[in-house]
């Protein structure tokens, strides 16, 4: 019995095989928003993945091109078509037969929609120019052909119209004093010492000695004449007895 394959690897080159030849295109590389270079996002047409005849399809041949379509709205964070789907594999086949018939291309044609805004934010003039443009067409076509590529030739152009920054730093510094005084600075006077006492005989001779020098000065006067006086009355009383 080694021929027979898992149910798990059926469901898998189910997934792969119709997606090789897409792995097989690589996309150049585009400009996001802030004119980096980065991989292109791409997004499938959804409806070349109904490979089967829904009038006629089985519900397991339904629900796997159902997984493999949520799969497709959940890598382009589509808001809509992946809670509808949901709810469609939550419910009755025949609920799920008509929503792949209708009901799943107008889901995906909003979120189609929802993308092309998007791109609005930080867009530059060329950009809203080529999404008001996309807007108005209101198709499917034109909503894919401008996520895949409109968008990335409108960035390339607000990208090259943007002014390149200068790197070259300034070689003269701002910042240097200026050597040369103002003319209107008033230069104060250097103050001299009022302290110093003035040489003897030279004109405009020192201030008078005042205040607490004064004082001194007194003091030590007035006990020299103490001690002359008791000096004197003392040599006097000496004179005398040696008279008698």
């Amino acid at each position: 019995m080694r021929w027979k394959v898992p149910a798990g690897a059926i469901v898998a080159l189910a997934f792969l095989i119709p997606a090789a030849p897409a792995m097989a295109q690589t996309e150049s590389p585009g400009l996001n928003a802030a004119c980096q270079t980065v991989e292109r996002k791409v997004y499938k047409d959804i409806r070349e993945f109904v490979t089967i005849d829904l009038d006629t399809a089985t519900t397991g041949q339904m629900r796997l091109l159902t997984y493999r379509i949520l799969a497709e709205a959940q890598a382009n964070s589509f808001p809509v078509l992946p809670d509808e789907i949901q709810k469609r594999l939550d419910g009755s086949t025949d609920d799920l037969r008509a929503f792949l018939k209708t009901g799943m291309q107008d889901a995906w044609t909003v979120d189609l929609r929802v993308s092309v805004v998007r791109t609005l934010t930080d867009a530059g003039p060329n950009v809203k120019a080529a999404t008001q443009k996309v807007l108005n067409s209101g198709t499917v076509e034109g909503y894919l052909a401008y996520l895949n590529d409109g968008l990335y030739a409108a960035r390339a152009l607000d990208c090259a119209s943007q002014p390149t920054p200068s790197a070259t730093p300034s070689a003269t510094p701002s910042t240097t004093p200026s050597a040369t005084p103002s003319a209107t600075t008033t230069v104060a006077p250097t103050p001299t010492s009022s302290t110093s006492l003035g040489a003897p005989g030279g004109e405009g001779g020192g201030l008078p000695v005042t205040g607490t020098e004064t004082a001194t000065v007194a003091s030590i006067g007035g006990a020299l004449l103490l001690l002359g006086g008791a000096g004197y009355l003392i040599g006097r009383r000496r004179r005398s007895r040696f008279v008698a």
